[in-house]
């Protein structure tokens, strides 16, 4: 792939060797291999748990829809995914339609995969300690206001539907506010142009435009905090941050159980953005 270590240094991580196999020497699959599917590692289910679900909600709706029931290896990032699926280690990765378009534009070697995926959406929140209600209260009344103001779906033309995705997702000037409590939030860069991380360590893109308006709603100060999407509950419940920047919910137990993502001792804010499940492949 010509331009995936580009992508890779965009997303500010380091290309780690992902797991897989069972292709044949030619690195093309018999007709009853079944798929191997990349994601980003769910933090309540192991992946034959997932395997488990998709092959029972498979089977029950292959009256009614296309869908495939692959075998889900997970990732603690999305370099490690990438790369996973540059080395044909996995077939597709799954991720969200949003990223899934970051990603093509920014390498022409990947493609968006058109049939045999899941229809479903996720909805996106942000995770505290279920101890910390004052936190998560201040949260949701700020995405409140930016929902109803009309901010949200300003950031959402700016980040996402309107953006060029093949220049930086521009800089966001986090609010400091003098004297006020400092929460520390984490971003994993696994999901551009949503959560980013630029190739010099700085956070940007939609989220980080999103908590710099939260900032000013409730008069707090944030530190940017950058870990792997697999570290997620244990740098909230060992007080590493106090706000995950990066939750994705099922909408409903469709494809995946409710919870899937969210481990005991967390509580998640009120969704801010929605996205539908997507997946890319290398080009044949």
């Amino acid at each position: 792939m010509k331009k995936i270590f580009a992508l890779l240094m965009i997303c500010s991580l380091i290309v780690m060797t992902g797991c897989g196999g069972g292709s044949q020497g030619d690195g093309k699959k018999s007709s009853d291999e079944p798929l191997r599917l990349g994601i980003i590692r769910h933090l309540n289910i192991t992946e034959t748990l997932l395997d488990n679900y998709f092959e029972k909600t498979a089977s029950r709706m292959a009256n009614t829809a296309d869908m495939r029931a692959p075998k889900h290896t997970f990732f603690d990032n999305m370099t490690s995914m990438v790369a996973a699926l540059q080395a044909a280690q996995v077939d597709e990765i799954s991720t969200y339609r949003c990223v899934a378009d970051y990603l093509v534009a920014l390498n022409e070697d990947v493609e968006i995969v058109t049939a045999g995926v899941p229809k479903v959406s996720d909805s996106f929140c942000c995770a505290f300690r279920e101890d910390d209600d004052d936190l998560q209260a201040d949260f949701n009344a700020a995405i409140k206001t930016l929902s109803e103001n009309g901010t949200l779906k300003q950031l959402t033309k700016t980040y996402i539907t309107d953006a060029d995705f093949t220049k930086t997702p521009p800089a966001v000037d986090m609010p400091k506010i003098d004297g006020a409590d400092t929460i520390k939030v984490a971003v994993t860069g696994d999901l551009p142009p949503l959560d980013y991380v630029s190739a010099d360590g700085k956070a940007a893109g939609f989220n980080t435009a999103l908590l710099a308006e939260v900032s000013k709603l409730i008069g707090k100060n944030f530190e940017l905090v950058h870990i792997d999407s697999g570290a997620r509950a244990t740098a909230l419940t060992t007080e590493q941050v106090d706000v995950v920047f990066w939750v994705a919910v099922p909408i409903n137990d469709t494809l995946a159980p409710p919870d899937c993502d969210k481990p005991e001792g967390l509580e998640l804010s009120a969704p801010y953005f929605k996205d539908d499940v997507a997946h890319v492949k290398l080009k044949k």
